[in-house]
Order: structure tokens, then C-alpha cells, then sequence
């Protein structure tokens, strides 16, 4: 299998997991991060939860609930707000020669209507480049607390059934 889709595939199931453990254990504050392995979820959590939320995540997904592997705080959301404001502000401070106070109002609504844009935008771009919620044949095989770091961490392994 392309080793990109595998890791959009992970990447997809992380989101679902995310979004489970959130319903299931309000409040919970997590980051996680994808590999060609897996994914590492960072934050407290127990780690019989972990695995409740990711096999049920998994689960979800192979039953057809595509949207689970969009999340609202997913980097790729950051990385577009990011690129369309950045290009938005140094479009506006461009062109004909005029003060930094005279293209500052031009700056800030050129970003503000990107971070508008970058909503929806982020979201096609998880749907569409950086998730796949198309998992059939995959599972969990492992989840299991990592030791040392000032954080606490699991892995949460996924190989083909």
C-alpha cells in the first residue's frame, strides 16, 4: 500500500479517537501526532480508555462515519490559516510604495478574510490531503504507555488485519 495513504489513514483514525475520548471524558486535553506506524497521543489519559476510544474509533469509521476523521483542531487547519494569512498580508504590503501605517489596514482585513477562508478550507484540505477515512482492513494492535518525558504518552499501533 502507498505509504502516504497509510499515513492519511492513521491520521484519520487519530482524529476519530480524538473526537471519542472528547465525548467520552469531557474536558480531556490531548495532542496526537501520525507516523507510517501509528500515532502518539500526548496528555493524560488512561490507557484502557485510549484503547476503548480507538478501537471504537476505528470501528466508526469502517462502519462508513467518514467525518470522524476531520477534526476542528487538526494542525492542517493551523498550517492553512497560516499560508493564506501570511500570503494575504504580503500581498496587501506589496505594489505601489506606501507607508507600513497606510498598508496596515489593508494587511489586517486581507488576513482576517483569510482566516475566514482558511475554515472551510482546512477542513477540504483534511477530507481531501491529510486524512482518509477509508480504513477497511486495518486494526489496533497495540496501545501502551510510553516511559520518560515530561509528558505523558501512549503509542497506539495499527497494522492490517
Amino acid at each position: 500500500m502507498n505509504i502516504l495513504h497509510r499515513l492519511r489513514q492513521h491520521h484519520g483514525i487519530e482524529h476519530a479517537t480524538m473526537t471519542v475520548l472528547s465525548r467520552k471524558v469531557p474536558g480531556i486535553q490531548l495532542a496526537a501526532r501520525s507516523d507510517f506506524e501509528g500515532f502518539t497521543v500526548f496528555g493524560v489519559v488512561d490507557t484502557a480508555t485510549l484503547r476503548a476510544a480507538a478501537e471504537e474509533a476505528l470501528a466508526r469509521l469502517q462502519a462508513g462515519q467518514a467525518e470522524l476523521a476531520v477534526h476542528p483542531n487538526c494542525g492542517t487547519n493551523l498550517v492553512t490559516a497560516g499560508t493564506l494569512a501570511g500570503v494575504a498580508a504580503f500581498m496587501a504590503g506589496s505594489g505601489r510604495q506606501r507607508s507600513a501605517w497606510d498598508r496596515l489596514p489593508s494587511a489586517i482585513l486581507g488576513a482576517t478574510l483569510a482566516m475566514i477562508a482558511a475554515v472551510p478550507l482546512g477542513r477540504w484540505m483534511q477530507a481531501k490531503v491529510t486524512t482518509s477515512p477509508h480504513v477497511a482492513g486495518l486494526r489496533i494492535v497495540d496501545v501502551a504507555r510510553l516511559n520518560g518525558g515530561p509528558v505523558m504518552r501512549h503509542r497506539v499501533v495499527i497494522h492490517e488485519a
